[in-house]
């Protein structure tokens, strides 16, 4: 009987968001054709459910609905109903996002989507509380056995508008750069920094083009996303996002992908400013990946939940009282002062640790921030999501390799370079990639994410070591990726490739949400292998997609920064070395495209080392002058 089903057909799956759902009384299937086949010999919608494992309301929609007699009754009478992680199918998830959106004007997670056997929605939402849940299931049932013809029209409807292919025409770079900058600047918050309201995301992506075009937008929101909560003071690292203009109240959940790009940009604005505090925060952003996302056998866990015990926040907050305890009366009274800790709170009676109302100025009170980190370490910690996902680790190989090429850090190359072989070892084979792992299972074939993001991985990797086998192993990818995912028709690449599973709709992901787009990512990689490398290929594949990309970015330039980042002016520079001594002086900015080179059309001059620069499509005279 219902109370009897403890187990359900989740047990046999490896995705801890997945396996989290494996006991609720719901009879769920993961996604795959014995689910389908299921409704469709028993004549039943499909009620399809995607979150993640780190999303704080797909664990209040599981409480509420799928641990509940009531409802599981309901779903395994009428419906199949089928569990997916957005992580392990982010093809499925972004598909049936691009739907929900299509319905209901937004999206999110969890998100509730029901569909015919032929995997097209005809019904989409997000949370839905439990009475609300109740009755959608209840009228879309009694829909499906009475008035079919009209959920099928409105499904052909949506897959239409999914699958809806747009041919743009392209725009200048200039005039799309110039329209971006003044779009941040309308939407700026001179006060805190960050665009909008509340919400608050980071969008690091954003800062990376804005250092380089509107720095004093970029500067103000670094310092700002720092001085709040969302930034864990104790632990390191960054929360997803803010759910207040000033950065202060994080939704607690921390992802991988975040702190990659997040690490990027404030390495990059201290290449460009030498702001001391700007390394700091990223070396802190690298502990914590280091000692709680760091996988045993090599490379990163991908989330932290926001909730602990049930509750939201709670691994995160602290009392006076308690603090005071720990570090003794008169140092807990400097260290809360320091770091907003009030009898109050600021999150439902205690205190997220912020700087808002301090310097940002390094104090000796900080010194006691190990004493509180080693005493929070005994609370009981946030689940850890411990897929590996080979695009938010190659992610995290680029931001690493960022890191040894600007610090000249030995040690980050080698967490750099032991990331990439952990991807190409486990999550290789046959130049195909794999889209993750979990317990060392693979998920299944990678996507476009997934190849953009090694790619982007192995060229700064290439900048940081000037090793060539990480120049040819990203030509080699490139190559790969045009063959699998590249739309000959219309241009540009799709998420899914030919390897990959048909779904209703192949879309085009080109703007960029809390990750940049594989679009975006894949014009810098193309246009800087065309700078890099001396294959012909490349230099007409980077124009193709440069008109591809400029098209999609000219309604909206302001959700394409990575694109726009990748139009940035950049330095072509050769260099003949005439002995490895010379490269220890040398730093090499992000805006280059260096190299070495033994090829006799570069000679070395009076016998030194020498350097061929070319920008703007004009080569300068050889010297023996670091550029500049």
């Amino acid at each position: 009987m219902l109370g009897q089903q403890t187990t359900n057909r989740l047990i046999r799956e490896t995705s801890p968001y997945l396996l989290e759902h494996a006991h609720n009384p719901v009879n769920w299937y993961p996604w795959g054709e014995e689910a389908f086949a299921k409704a469709k010999a028993e004549d039943k919608p499909i009620f399809l459910s995607v979150g993640y494992s780190a999303c704080h309301w797909c664990h209040v929609m599981a409480r509420e609905s799928f641990e509940d007699e009531t409802v599981a009754e309901i779903l395994n009478d009428s419906f199949v109903s089928v569990k997916v992680d957005r992580e392990e199918r982010p093809d499925v998830d972004g598909v049936y996002m691009r739907a929900c959106q299509a319905m209901t004007g937004n999206g999110g997670w969890p998100m509730s989507i029901f569909m015919g056997a032929d995997k097209i929605p005809f019904f989409a939402g997000t949370y839905f509380p439990k009475d609300s849940f109740i009755q959608i299931l209840e009228s879309v049932s009694k829909a499906w056995k009475y008035d079919r013809e009209s959920l099928s029209e409105n499904g052909q409807e949506i897959a239409k508008a999914v699958d809806q292919k747009t041919v743009n025409r392209s725009v200048k770079s200039k005039t799309l750069i110039e329209k971006a900058v003044s779009e941040y600047e309308n939407n700026f918050d001179t006060a805190y920094g960050g665009f909008g309201s509340a919400p608050k995301f980071p969008t690091p992506h954003n800062l990376l083009f804005l250092l380089a075009t509107a720095p004093e937008m970029a500067e103000k929101t670094l310092d700002s996303m720092f001085r709040g909560g969302i930034f864990d003071h104790i632990g390191g690292g960054f929360s997803r996002y803010s759910t207040d203009r000033r950065w202060l109240i994080p939704h607690f959940e921390k992802m991988l992908y975040d702190n990659a790009l997040l690490a990027m940009a404030y390495l990059t604005g201290f290449e460009k400013t030498r702001k001391e505090l700007w390394r700091d925060i990223a070396e802190r952003i690298f502990y914590w990946l280091e000692h709680e996302m760091a996988a045993p056998d090599g490379g990163f866990f991908s989330a932290q939940d926001a909730d602990s015990e049930g509750v939201e926040g709670k691994f995160y907050v602290f009392t006076p009282d308690e603090l005071k305890l720990l570090l003794g009366e008169a140092e807990g009274i400097k260290f809360c002062r320091r770091y907003g800790i009030s009898p109050e709170g600021n999150f439902e009676g205690k205190s997220v640790p912020n700087l808002l109302e301090s310097s940002l100025e390094p104090d000796k009170i900080d010194g006691l921030l190990q004493s509180v980190y080693k005493y929070r370490k005994k609370r009981p910690a946030p689940r850890t999501d411990v897929k590996i996902l080979t695009a938010w680790n190659a992610l995290t190989a680029a931001a690493y390799a960022m890191a040894a090429r600007i610090l000249k850090s030995e040690e980050y190359k080698k967490t750099a370079q032991k990331t990439i072989e952990y991807i190409e070892q486990n999550l290789s084979e046959n130049g195909t990639l794999f889209s993750g792992a979990t317990d060392g299972r693979r998920i299944g074939p990678g996507f476009l994410d997934d190849y953009a993001f090694l790619i982007f991985a192995l060229i700064q990797m290439h900048q940081a070591t000037l090793n060539d086998h990480y120049l040819d192993r990203a030509a080699e990818l490139a190559d790969r990726t045009w063959d699998l995912f590249w739309d000959g028709k219309n241009n540009g690449f799709f998420f899914s490739g030919a390897h990959n599973e048909a779904l209703f709709a192949r879309p085009k992901e080109t703007w960029d949400g809390a990750l940049p787009s594989g679009n975006s990512v894949m014009a810098y990689n193309l246009s800087r292998l065309a700078l890099l490398t001396g294959d012909d290929k490349m230099p007409e594949r980077a124009e193709k997609q440069d008109r591809f990309m400029s098209g999609e970015a000219a309604s909206y330039p302001m959700g394409n920064a990575f694109y726009l980042w990748s139009l940035l002016p950049v330095k072509k520079v050769v260099c003949r070395l005439k002995t490895p001594v010379d490269l220890a002086g040398l730093r090499i900015p992000s805006d280059w495209a260096f190299r070495l080179s033994t090829d006799r059309i570069y000679p070395e001059v009076d016998g030194k080392t020498t350097y061929y620069v070319c920008e703007n499509k004009t080569c300068h005279p050889a010297t023996t002058e670091i550029p500049h």
